[in-house]
């Protein structure tokens, strides 16, 4: 069985409704008043086999750090109570992808720790504010219970940059999900 996992969070700042199946094809319908932000989700969906669908509004008249930042939360969650006792899966997973000029490291361990190493930079400017990223890979390391590391080796253009990073972590994810004939993925008898 395969079902279709779904979270819903409403606040004074943002209404959220995000549904996920691990063991996906990838299918995605994403919708937020944030064009760029939709197309990195889209992009890590795909590239992670993870069926994610997500309906987000936001107090985006203030700004996009509530809605962003909370998407990171929800999605963290979802992934969470969907791993349960993350039995079966390789746990680990790790890619170096490239984009045009961009290069980004991305490794991660299905762990039950949140821990997230984020050395990234961005050019200033923009019609997106590029520091959300690291608010929204922290909430959603914060509630999956990852340990997530992302690294840019290089890169020029802030666009290409970001789509290494989201590809990454959906190839990345891919990876830890994997199937294994080890029913839990650690010497300790218990992955947390």
């Amino acid at each position: 069985m395969n079902p279709l996992l779904k979270i819903k969070r409403k606040t004074a700042e943002t209404d959220i409704v995000l549904s996920l199946r691990l063991a996906g094809k990838g299918r995605n319908k994403i919708e937020t008043p944030v064009g760029f932000f939709n197309h990195m989700l889209e992009l890590f969906s795909f590239h992670s086999k993870v069926d994610l669908f997500l309906r987000a509004q936001g107090d985006i008249e203030v700004d996009n750090h509530h809605l962003i930042e909370d998407i990171g939360l929800v999605l963290g969650e979802a992934l969470n109570k969907a791993l349960r006792d993350r039995r079966g899966i390789n746990r680990y997973g790790q890619v170096l992808l490239p984009m045009d000029e961009a290069l980004s490291y991305i490794t991660l361990d299905l762990s039950g720790r949140p821990f997230l190493y984020y050395k990234v930079k961005f050019s200033p400017g923009g019609n997106f504010d590029y520091s959300l990223l690291e608010d929204f890979f922290r909430a959603l390391v914060n509630r999956a219970g990852m340990t997530l590391h992302i690294e840019l080796k290089h890169g020029r253009s802030n666009h290409h940059i970001a789509e290494s990073i989201f590809k990454g972590l959906g190839r990345a994810l891919q990876m830890a999900l994997k199937k294994t004939d080890r029913k839990i993925p650690s010497t300790k008898g218990v992955v947390r």
